[in-house]
């Protein structure tokens, strides 16, 4: 693992009216990819960006997409975000019947491929999946909306994937959503995690704070 996480800010936090502009600053500021929250309102109770938003989003940054799919079916949608710039798509074991199918398909198509594990979905599911995923996601709150409290518990199970992954020799990034903050990023890498995903620690206080945003939460301790 590196010895700094990897930043991964969510646009779901960031200004609507300006996201081109709000991507150039946050690689600017030295974020290392950018966090795609796709919602459907079906999945989880929120609408917000499809595949011709993350198309037009595109040629403002060179950094990753990586896209988080909270849609169900999500199999239709898989190609159409991968079109449109997704470097990396993440599915939910609850968004489909056939995970294995799922990701083999992310695979083939040339993307890296990762699997979700929301608050209540059982690591044993990634136990059976592990040879596939590129990026494992631990949501530490429940999906749907921002701004939403971390859930002290991730810790543990941040510990149990981390021994999964290191036991199966994966090199799979293990990824953290949800409440991520200077305050509980420290801990979340001394737990094994490698990639964080922030939205209002990032944006708070607008395009001058990101670069002192991102690097308070690359440098917590835990």
């Amino acid at each position: 693992m590196p010895n700094t996480p990897l930043i991964c800010p969510s646009i779901l936090a960031s200004d609507f009216a300006k996201l081109g502009e709000e991507i150039r600053a946050l690689e600017a500021a030295g974020a290392d990819w950018i966090h795609v929250d796709v919602m459907d309102g079906h999945f989880v109770p929120n609408i917000t960006i499809g595949p011709d938003v993350v198309k037009a989003l595109r040629p403002h940054t060179r950094l990753p997409f990586d896209v988080h799919l909270m849609v169900a079916p999500v199999d239709p949608w898989i190609e159409a975000y991968h079109a449109a710039g997704a470097d990396i798509l993440t599915v939910h074991p609850e968004s489909g019947p056939h995970l294995h199918r799922t990701l083999g398909r992310i695979r083939q198509l040339g993307a890296k491929a990762g699997i979700v594990l929301n608050p209540g979905t059982p690591l044993s599911i990634l136990e059976e999946v592990v040879e596939m995923v590129d990026l494992v996601l631990l949501m530490s709150v429940n999906p749907g909306f921002g701004g939403q409290s971390f859930i002290p518990s991730t810790l543990k199970k941040i510990e149990r994937a981390r021994a999964i992954l290191d036991a199966a020799g994966s090199s799979a990034h293990l990824q953290i959503d949800g409440g991520v903050t200077a305050l509980n990023a420290g801990a979340c890498v001394a737990a094994g995690a490698d990639a964080l995903v922030a939205g209002t620690a990032v944006f708070k206080g607008g395009p001058d704070a990101y670069a002192a945003n991102i690097a308070a939460i690359k440098a917590a301790k835990a």
